[in-house]
């Protein structure tokens, strides 16, 4: 190494009125520097919850950053709100990681949290079982595919059929998904909260089976080793992907 300092790892949370999640943000982030002793790791929020991403990058300039989304899909923010932030920002030189999803670390968390919800996978409930995979939900069709992949990683994790449902913007909604699922026989359901911290939308999808309904991902071990490799891998891209093709073809 040259001896330059790492980038700090900036994670972009989206943010929520609900005080769980910035609390389980931060438990998420105190993981990743446990892993990671002397990286400078900082927490930007695109809206509702301090400190904002422009203030966080503004703390930041002349420095070098990696944004790592804290969001499960490619959508709206990951492709607008995110490149809109480090254009506003130029006193930084930044990268923006992948979204943590989909990723095989990612259905590592899904399964740990439907585990400690009563998930028993000796006694799954074999034809009676399955599983609801609640997500946000966005009209972005990219959104809706990388919700779709990790929904087929997890049935293949479990074994069992597993159905995208949406809080807003896309169906089908929970509940129609549970009814869906129980119309097939399928009468014992989890759900599994696709989403990083708790929030209007993941407090909405668990109503819909309290009992059977896992908690969102947060500060699950994997879940920081995944934020931990979305850094590494935008810092191992030296050359954006276009400049890449346009090598080849020369």
């Amino acid at each position: 190494d040259s001896g330059e300092p790492a980038p700090a790892l900036v994670a972009v949370a989206h943010g929520s009125r609900d005080p769980q999640a910035l609390r389980t943000v931060v438990a998420l982030l105190d993981r990743v520097r446990e892993l990671r002793p002397g990286l400078d790791v900082r927490l930007g929020h695109i809206e509702l919850n301090a400190p904002l991403l422009p203030d966080t990058l503004d703390g930041l300039r002349g420095a070098e950053a990696v944004l790592v989304p804290l969001l499960l899909g490619r959508g709206h923010h990951v492709k607008r709100d995110l490149p809109a932030a480090t254009a506003a920002a130029p006193g930084v030189r930044t990268r923006i990681g992948a979204p943590l999803g989909p990723h095989p670390l990612l259905v590592e968390a899904l399964y740990g949290r439907l585990v400690e919800a009563g998930w028993d996978a000796a006694d799954h409930g074999g034809r009676h079982a399955a599983v609801v995979l609640a997500a946000a939900g966005s009209r972005d069709p990219d959104s809706a595919q990388d919700t779709r992949r990790t929904a087929r990683l997890l049935a293949m994790r479990l074994g069992v059929p597993v159905v995208p449902a949406y809080a807003s913007a896309s169906t089908p909604t929970v509940p129609a998904a549970l009814r869906a699922l129980a119309a097939r026989g399928r009468h014992r359901a989890f759900v599994a909260s696709y989403f990083t911290a708790p929030g209007r939308f993941a407090s909405a999808c668990a109503d819909a089976v309290p009992h059977r309904a896992a908690a969102p991902l947060g500060a699950h071990p994997a879940m920081a080793r995944l934020v931990l490799h979305r850094y590494d891998q935008a810092r191992a891209e030296i050359a954006p992907a276009d400049a890449v093709s346009l090598l080849a073809s020369a």
